[in-house]
């Protein structure tokens, strides 16, 4: 199959240049020129069969075009090796679980996934890959443990200073090997744009292989959609559900988006933002206005200028009539956040992380609207990683995992940079040779 750039559909690349590419040479997002439709026999064979069957299944419709067999089954097998339980909070609302992975965050899905396609499709080649990484918080630590030691591939993770938690700052900085830490003074929105900078640098794309583990690419966005289907599968009617995404580069929204189109029995898919209400704020006016990102406890959806935004224009064709017919948004202040995980904890005693609090706040705010359908709201990571705000919500300690503790002991080693790609481009021809 050929992958079109959302800038130009005329500019078509292999899956393994696209992979290899990250971002299309005019700047755009990669898409697949066609989305496979699951028969609905094989939708409802997924109620018996386990997240890692289910995985193995979607890969195989994906990708059976590009890659043998084989391959698809090996790389699916290895990567997706921990489950996506789905739990019931209260009457009609459930959470995905998507924090069981090595780095308890639901990024482990698309990074282990992405890297061993990469190491796949760059044997035999007698040059490093680069992988350049922006991270607002669990992207980071999810590529590092995905990516380390993979041979052939130098990882370079660029994460805004104070920008993300202590806990996932050491997940990310304590790795070594062929793992990178660039702390950037500046917000997420500048490590985002110092990559796509660099993406686009003929200087450095001639002398050096580059690509992203971001969900730009599309070999970590695709694999996002595996668990959308295992959330429906673990519900026990078979018809259609909510769905509520904590949204902030939008990548899991748009995977979630993909399963539906692949025909996954969405009714109709709930977007839930932090104060960084730039999608929320389309949907009302129609109009996109990119800004600056601002801070706030919720720091993975801190993002001012999402990317992946651009793949669901595209998706529907650039019509905000059919985007709303899809998809409803809201968004949330801190203090708001903080309510709502103190109410969810003293009412079921569900612990509650700020993303996944602003998932289940927009799900209650919507699903109303019509009674008897279930909804589910994703949570995309382990409330361990937020310990200092959980724990001033819930007025308790928290037990942090044993895989937190052991990252939070070891020695932080980054390198700090300004936001001027100036300084980014000299750094990697230093480095990279």
């Amino acid at each position: 199959m050929n992958y079109y750039s959302t800038g130009n559909r005329q500019l078509r690349r292999s899956l393994k240049d696209a992979v290899l590419d990250g971002l299309a040479p005019d700047g755009g997002l990669y898409m697949p020129e066609s989305i496979p439709v699951l028969p609905k026999e094989q939708l409802h064979s997924f109620k018996t069969k386990t997240f890692p069957e289910i995985s193995r299944e979607i890969a195989l419709s994906l990708f059976h075009e590009d890659l043998p067999e084989p391959d698809i089954i090996r790389i699916t097998d290895s990567a997706i090796n921990f489950d996506t339980p789905l739990v019931k909070v209260e009457d009609g609302i459930y959470t995905l679980e998507l924090f069981h992975g090595p780095t308890l965050a639901f990024k482990d899905v698309g990074a282990r996934f992405m890297a061993r396609m990469l190491e796949h499709f760059t044997r035999g080649l007698n040059q490093k890959i680069n992988v350049l990484v922006a991270t607002s918080g669990d992207t980071g630590s999810a590529v590092a443990s995905g990516f380390l030691n993979v041979e052939g591939v130098q990882v370079f993770i660029l994460y805004p200073s104070g920008g993300v938690s202590k806990l996932q700052e050491m997940q990310l900085t304590t790795l070594g090997g062929n793992i990178t830490a660039l702390e950037i003074s500046g917000t997420f929105d500048d490590c985002q744009r110092l990559v796509k900078s660099a993406f686009q640098d003929s200087d450095l794309t001639k002398n050096m292989i580059l690509t992203s583990a971001n969900s730009i690419n599309l070999a970590r966005l695709l694999p996002q959609s595996f668990y959308y289907f295992n959330a429906w599968a673990r519900l026990s009617e078979n018809q259609e559900f909510y769905v509520s995404v904590p949204s902030g580069n939008f990548g899991n929204l748009t995977a979630g988006l993909i399963a539906g189109k692949m025909g996954l029995p969405v009714k109709h898919y709930i977007v839930a933002t932090n104060v960084n209400d730039v999608v929320p704020e389309y949907l009302d006016t129609g109009k996109y206005r990119p800004r600056p990102s601002i801070a706030t406890i919720a720091n993975a959806m801190d993002v001012g200028n999402p990317s992946n935004f651009a793949r669901i224009l595209d998706l529907y064709g650039h019509s905000h009539e059919t985007i709303l017919d899809v998809m409803s948004a809201y968004s949330y202040t801190d203090k708001e956040l903080k309510e709502t995980m103190g109410d969810v904890y003293r009412r079921t005693g569900y612990l509650l992380d700020p993303h996944g609090a602003a998932g289940y706040q927009a799900l209650k705010q919507h699903a109303p609207k019509e009674e008897g359908i279930s909804g589910v709201f994703l949570e995309t990571a382990h409330p361990g990683k937020f310990s200092l705000t959980v724990e001033e919500v819930i007025q308790s300690t928290i037990e942090i995992p044993e895989k937190l503790k052991q990252a939070s002991s070891k020695e932080k080693v980054s390198i700090p940079l300004t936001s001027e790609f100036s300084e980014l481009k000299e750094f990697l021809v230093q480095t990279v040779r």
